[in-house]
């Protein structure tokens, strides 16, 4: 099925962009947002499908469930979660950048399994009810939020009592070999400045260094009200999942 047409959610421009790291990135991936895909591909050897398609695996996302991919940029993550909810799903994804959503029209609209709806929303301020998602995921996305907590409030309060949140990132490894030190600073600004703008490549490996580490992550997942947060490492540590459950309050679980 097609995807739906973009919406914009009922948020301002100034809760989209409060501060300058908003509309730098905003702005940054507005540019590669033609190539956004296709280097992707080339800078990780195509390796970043794998690790979403693992992702879902991990969160045991099921047919008919509902779920939502927050920074999705052109949709990559939004349509694995479309291939395992099947028609009987549903999947939204939203991102601030809507050029990055236009970019990957043609490709939800051939590959969707499940409707996916599109939105332009800020991941720290959710366009939608709580505990509405069976799963919310996001992808290489936590990195580029101002407030990494309040993006992980958010996610836990859209998400069902015992539903999943899955993030997907780049953590700064505990240690480093030289080669992919190299890769990292050297030859990954390099090619993403041939095919494209070299300074988003060059944030890339500045922002996985100034991250916090996995287990910090885990802690602020904790603290956003996700429970039982297991951890998986990928791609000598420089690529983590971690997946955690939305806890349940006495009284929600009275409910339940």
């Amino acid at each position: 099925m097609a995807q739906e047409a973009v919406t914009t959610a009922p948020t301002s421009d100034s809760a989209y962009f409060n501060g300058s790291k908003e509309q730098y990135v905003q702005a940054m991936f507005a540019e590669i947002a033609p190539r956004y895909d296709l280097l992707n591909d080339l800078l990780s050897l195509r390796m970043h499908r794998r690790w979403r398609r693992l992702a879902v695996r991990l969160a045991q996302v099921e047919p008919g469930q509902t779920c939502l991919d927050v920074c999705t940029g052109t949709g990559a993550f939004a349509l694995d979660l479309a291939r395992a909810v099947g028609i009987s799903g549903k999947v939204a994804g939203s991102d601030f950048c809507a050029p990055m959503i236009r970019a990957g029209y043609g490709t939800l609209q051939r590959q969707s399994h499940a409707p996916i709806r599109m939105m332009v929303g800020n991941t720290e301020a959710l366009p939608f009810t709580s505990g509405v998602f069976d799963v919310v995921t996001v992808g290489f996305g936590i990195r580029n939020v101002a407030s990494i907590a309040s993006a992980l409030e958010e996610m836990s309060r859209v998400v069902k009592p015992g539903g999943k949140v899955v993030v997907l990132e780049f953590t700064r490894p505990e240690g480093v070999s030289p080669v992919v030190t190299w890769y990292l600073f050297k030859f990954l600004p390099w090619l993403g400045g041939l095919l494209s703008r070299r300074d988003a490549y060059t944030y890339l490996p500045q922002s996985m260094k100034s991250f916090i580490d996995r287990h910090e992550l885990s802690r602020m997942m904790e603290q956003a009200g996700i429970e039982k947060v297991t951890i998986r490492k990928l791609n000598f540590g420089t690529v983590c999942i971690h997946i955690g459950t939305r806890a349940t309050s006495q009284a929600e679980a009275m409910q339940l």
